[in-house]
């Protein structure tokens, strides 16, 4: 056997420790196997999965038919770059342009450069389109914003674990405070935005969830001061919270939404923004792009991913046992002084422990799990997400309630 495949979970710890970064901080499980709601550890012990690598497994681990469609496209063909036409773009394009009712689609690769393609679009919009002068154009962006790690995206960050010695940092964002109408208002009277650029939920913020209408009544502010609305759903699109955006729920259209993750079900790496026909001609040849965004590969992968999501029911499923979810762990609330209250929609959830963010209770809480056979991580010292992959049964989801309710019982601080 494969030495690398005959290692211990310890071995591979350490050998991650000795040549790699130390940029995370992970639970001490190595996996080598995953299928569905599971994954395995290389000792061979089964876990409930309940992190989905950030919801970008909403569609379960290894699903078979994303699976036999990356097969049978990689022997054929997986990289052109955009010197050339490939047979899939267009129908990548097309697939995301009528699931999500958009006229136009830009794929890139990480949730992070389709953030950063959002803010460039929406400035040049704001300099062509809107007539703001040249390099005065505003983003706007919200306190807590989690939209990647790029020195432009943290330049918008209120966390200093993001932005502490990483300066100095791109100018022209103004930060308000998230869900707060009047800071919106207020900061959309400065006739150089381009741009208002927030999470509809902030999941690495603590699932964070804005008052209904918030996100509604930023559209149409936007609109009376013809700024561009742009939404970041790479954690919360694709079925996450029980819609198809979590805009849904606001019942409104964004000008601009950013995909990621789930749109090609965690087996390679796709993001896209989609847009108006009038935001994107702003792009001329030449002036964005990436060897890899669009790729053969990652588009056929990518439209059998939302197949999968569309014909398994897999958005139904979620915002049915969301609701299921969320109301066995409010009871669960009720009988400890341990927890706070669950929050969340569909399967993208938040259990607050009555701690302070600066204590080490929410990990301690996720060590116990992972003995017990359910992974999941704190996003803060108090908060632990939730996030299963959307194929989870009911009979499955009620397993893992009762591991959580076990452990949170039994926890001592």
């Amino acid at each position: 056997m494969d030495k690398v495949m005959a290692m211990t979970s310890q071995e591979a710890m350490e050998m991650e420790k000795k040549y790699g970064a130390n940029n995370y901080a992970p639970l001490p499980v190595v996996l080598s196997k995953g299928e569905g709601v599971f994954v395995w550890d290389v000792e061979g012990k089964r876990y409930y999965d309940f992190l989905s690598a950030y919801s970008a497994v909403n569609q379960g681990h290894v699903h078979p038919r994303i699976l036999n469609v990356m097969i049978e496209q990689a022997s054929k063909l997986t990289l052109t770059s955009r010197a050339f036409y490939s047979d899939q773009l267009g129908i990548a394009e097309k697939k995301l342009c009528d699931t999500f009712g958009f006229e136009r689609a830009i794929l890139m690769n990480t949730g992070a450069e389709g953030n950063e393609t959002a803010i460039k679009l929406a400035r040049k919009w704001g300099y062509e389109k809107k007539g703001i002068p040249a390099n005065e154009a505003i983003i706007i962006g919200v306190e807590k914003n989690f939209h990647g790690r790029t020195t432009t995206i943290i330049s918008a960050s209120t966390d200093p674990v993001a932005t502490t010695n990483f300066g100095p940092f791109m100018p022209g964002f103004s930060i308000i405070p998230y869900n707060d109408l009047s800071a919106v208002e207020e900061a959309l009277q400065n006739p150089n935005v381009a741009g208002l650029w927030l999470e509809p939920i902030q999941g690495e913020a603590g699932v964070y969830l804005p008052d209904a209408g918030y996100l509604k009544a930023c559209q149409e502010l936007c609109k009376k001061h013809n700024v561009l609305f742009m939404v970041d759903e790479v954690q919360t699109g694709v079925g996450r919270t029980g819609k198809l955006l979590a805009s849904d729920y606001d019942e409104f259209k964004p000008d601009m939404v950013i995909l990621g993750k789930a749109i090609s079900g965690g087996f390679y790496p796709v993001s896209a923004v989609l847009t108006s026909s009038e935001v994107m001609d702003v792009f001329n040849p030449g002036e964005h792009g990436s060897t890899y965004g669009g790729n053969p590969l990652g588009c056929a992968v990518m439209v059998e991913a939302l197949n999968v999501l569309e014909e398994e029911q897999l958005m139904e499923n979620a915002f049915h046992l969301g609701n299921i979810f969320r109301e066995k762990l409010t009871a669960l609330c009720e009988k400890t002084d341990l927890l706070v209250n669950v929050r969340g929609k569909g399967l993208l959830n938040a259990l607050i422990v009555n701690d302070t963010e600066e204590s080490s209770t929410a990990t301690k809480i996720c060590y116990e799990l992972m003995h017990k056979g359910l992974l999941a991580k704190p996003t803060h010292g108090n908060i632990i997400r939730f996030a299963p992959p959307l194929v989870i049964s009911e009979e499955q989801l009620n397993e893992c309630v009762e591991i959580i309710t076990d452990v949170v019982m039994n926890f001592e601080k």
